[in-house]
C-alpha cells in the first residue's frame, strides 16, 4: 500500500515494514544472546585456562565430587544474572510493547 501511495522501497521498508517487525527482532535477538550466554558444553570443551572460562563453567567448577562451595554457586550465580538484568532493563520498553502490541483492546 506504501508503494501505491507513492513511497519508494527504502521508505515503505524504514516506516512500515521494520515498526511491525521490530518486535519479532527483539526477541530473535533476546533468545539468540540468551542461548550464547548459557553455552556450557561449548565452553567447557574450548577454553582451556581458567582466565578464559565463562560464568556457567566457572559456576560448574565450584561443585566437586563430594562438596559443593554453595556459597560460591549463588554469588557467581546472582554476578552472572546481572548482564541479563541489565540488557532486561535497558530494553524494557520494547519488550513490553511487543508483548501487549497484539493485544485485542476493548
Amino acid at each position: 500500500a506504501a508503494l501505491v501511495d507513492g513511497a519508494t522501497p527504502y521508505r515503505a521498508f524504514w516506516d512500515i515494514i521494520l515498526p511491525l517487525a521490530r518486535p519479532a527482532l527483539g526477541a530473535t535477538a533476546i533468545i539468540g544472546f540468551l542461548t550464547a550466554w548459557n553455552e556450557y558444553e561449548f565452553a567447557l570443551v574450548l577454553t582451556t585456562t581458567e582466565r578464559v572460562r565463562t560464568i556457567s563453567v566457572a559456576i560448574a567448577s565450584f561443585i566437586g565430587e563430594f562438596t559443593t562451595e554453595w556459597n560460591l554457586v549463588m554469588a557467581a550465580a546472582a554476578v552472572g544474572t546481572v548482564p541479563v538484568v541489565i540488557i532486561f532493563l535497558f530494553f524494557q520498553r520494547q519488550l513490553m510493547h511487543g508483548l501487549t502490541g497484539g493485544a485485542v483492546k476493548g
